[in-house]
């Protein structure tokens, strides 16, 4: 798999073009509260996020406050989206942006973030419960360093 990413990040930094990329991965419960790897890092890259959203699979999410896409910039960790719980029910999706799915004032959640840094996902407040899953599904960006 990384030959084949050395291979396309070749081809686009001899375009010098941006190409945006998707991801979609199941995390379970137990991931959630532990902290999971939503895109790893990439070296020689830093991470945007253009879009993001997620959608809670086997009941609503509950106990914990928000469950949070994370990056790091300057060293520091920050909270690219955070969606509160009430938005997390059962089988509905949240976009960033929307209701209960917080993103950073003035556009910072989508801008670069340190090179050979990884999206993570996580949650804030107490162990979540209840659902057995959460799917996030992210759009971003690979900036060459």
């Amino acid at each position: 798999m990384w030959d084949f990413i050395q291979r396309v990040l070749h081809v686009w930094s001899d375009a010098n073009v941006e190409h945006s990329l998707s991801v979609y991965k199941r995390f379970t419960i137990a991931e959630v509260n532990a902290g999971a790897v939503l895109v790893a890092a990439i070296p020689g890259h830093k991470l945007r996020l253009i879009d993001a959203r997620m959608t809670a699979i086997g009941g609503a999410v509950g106990a914990t406050t928000t469950v949070d896409i994370l990056a790091t910039l300057a060293g520091v960790s920050r909270k690219l989206l955070a969606v509160a719980i009430a938005a997390l029910t059962q089988s509905a999706v949240v976009r960033a942006g929307a209701a209960n799915a917080v993103v950073l004032a003035d556009g910072a959640s989508f801008t670069a973030n340190d090179v050979n840094t990884a999206l993570t996902i996580n949650k804030t407040g107490a162990t979540a419960t209840t659902a057995t899953h959460v799917d996030v599904h992210a759009i971003y960006v690979l900036e060459r360093f």
